[in-house]
């Protein structure tokens, strides 16, 4: 049986852009794209660990705020849980540390970017609620 992984995501959303990363050539998933985030540590609620998540990968702070979606997706190595939230920069601007690019595009170009799997439901409800 493979392993759940529990991570979250942040659809960071500034002057009508949406805040896209790209995984590094190192990493699983290389070179796809994805929303900043990682995974849930124990003791730790979803929220609570996007806030660390972004604070550590891209030195910057965010309040979070509704959920957007929640995506199960089973990837060879494990069976990812993941739970996006619209986010709002609170502090500072993305840097980056552990991804190859991070990109700002409107909600109708999402679609344009090789995302990973897991976050293509999260892209598809966005387009059309944030487009509309």
């Amino acid at each position: 049986m493979k392993k759940d992984i529990h991570v979250v995501g942040a659809v960071i959303i500034e002057n009508n852009k949406i805040l896209c990363a790209q995984r590094g050539q190192t990493k699983t998933l290389a070179y796809k794209w994805e929303f900043p985030g990682g995974k849930i540590e124990k003791e730790e609620t979803a929220k609570d660990a996007l806030k660390r998540e972004v604070s550590e990968e891209m030195h910057c702070k965010i309040e979070v705020g509704e959920q957007v979606e929640y995506t199960v997706y089973e990837y060879d190595f494990g069976v990812v849980h993941l739970t996006t939230y619209y986010c709002t920069l609170i502090e500072g601007e993305p840097i980056l540390t552990e991804h190859k690019e991070i990109k700002w595009l409107p909600p109708s170009e999402l679609s344009t970017l090789d995302w990973a799997p897991a976050d293509i439901p999260a892209i598809e409800k966005l387009s059309t609620d944030l487009i509309s």
